[in-house]
């Protein structure tokens, strides 16, 4: 039997949604990206996950081409009705690894959704991001593809993902959005330039990715290209090789400084900044930190329990605008290309 006293706090995903954990779980490096996996590590970490209250689930088509869809699928079967399940669509990958392309266009959305539905054996999708948005194809055309989805019962609600806050107020003029999901972290603040304000007014869920800077703020690594294995495509950002890696190692001087006076980790101290920022900006945010072991599923869940001062966020304010690189190698699919 588990104990409630110990599962983390709900909030309301999107407006009249349902109520998930106030952290999420992002699921893609269970199937590639960061090196060798681990299956069984990865299945037990999703059920420390639930018992411990989290009941968001983040997966997409692209993972594993597909198969992250496919390994959650015995999961989120056993227990539908206990948790939330975001699957995105719009990234295509090619046999060309250096190449992928973005499509919006109604007739992809209409397979994607379906080879989805398929891959997770299920008969409707939670919550359907639209991972990257392609400029070429009307924001409306697209989104008006994505609420005939919700119309015909195979998705529930609608998400957004990188995109702009004018982007996100076009799209909610079509169909209520729920959450937006972009990258947001100490070493990542793009998302406050126009999209956060924007998600507040329309009471749209930010959901950040990789809010512990794909682990580079937890101190885990200093230098990607050395200290990572082939196969993590860390290895190729531009925040973590050489001279920038160098740079921003030295810029996480604060987030130890802090962890150290409280007895917790800097990731924790990562992860609670971001938490925090739903107080900051008035609106409800659900990070989905990715792990494959237990024992960092139930650190990152008791960050959620960890304030910080006034003084300790003004000691961290000024990382962001120090980091040294771009998030990836070509920001052209990101809203901070476009702001």
């Amino acid at each position: 039997m588990t104990d409630d006293t110990n599962r983390i706090a709900t909030v309301e995903l999107g407006s009249g949604g349902p109520r998930i954990g106030v952290q999420g779980l992002g699921c893609m490096g269970m199937s590639e990206f960061y090196g060798d996996t681990d299956e069984l590590s990865a299945r037990d970490t999703l059920d420390a996950a639930l018992e411990a209250g989290v009941t968001f689930f983040d997966t997409a088509d692209i993972y594993g081409r597909g198969a992250n869809e496919e390994f959650l699928a015995p999961f989120a079967g056993a227990h539908r009705d206990e948790i939330t399940l975001a699957t995105k669509f719009a990234v295509e990958r090619t046999d060309d690894p250096e190449y992928r392309a973005v499509r919006n266009d109604p007739a992809y959305i209409r397979t994607a959704v379906e080879a989805s539905l398929r891959r997770l054996n299920t008969d409707v999708i939670d919550l359907y991001y639209m991972h990257r948005r392609d400029p070429a194809v009307p924001l409306a055309e697209s989104v008006g593809a994505m609420a005939e989805l919700v119309q015909q019962g195979k998705v529930k609600q609608l998400g957004l993902s990188e995109v702009t806050g004018p982007e996100l107020r076009e799209a909610h003029a079509v169909h209520p959005i729920a959450a937006l999901q972009s990258e947001w972290s100490l070493f990542s603040r793009d998302v406050e330039k126009s999209a956060v304000g924007a998600a507040a007014e329309l009471g749209v869920t930010l959901v950040p990715y990789s809010p512990l800077g794909r682990g580079f703020l937890t101190g885990a690594f200093t230098d990607a290209a050395k200290d990572l294995s082939e196969g993590d495509f860390r290895k190729y950002q531009p925040r973590f090789t050489g001279d920038n890696a160098r740079a921003n190692a030295a810029l996480l001087e604060p987030v130890h400084k802090i962890a150290a006076a409280r007895g917790v980790t800097a990731a924790q101290v990562a992860l609670a900044w971001v938490q925090q920022q739903a107080q900051v900006h008035g609106l409800t945010v659900v990070p989905i930190p990715g792990t494959r072991k237990r024992s960092r599923l139930l650190e990152n869940v008791a960050a959620t329990r960890l304030t910080l001062t006034a003084e300790e966020l003004d000691l961290l304010e000024p990382i962001a605008g120090r980091v040294a690189g771009d998030r990836y190698p070509n920001m052209s699919s990101t809203s901070a290309a476009r702001e």
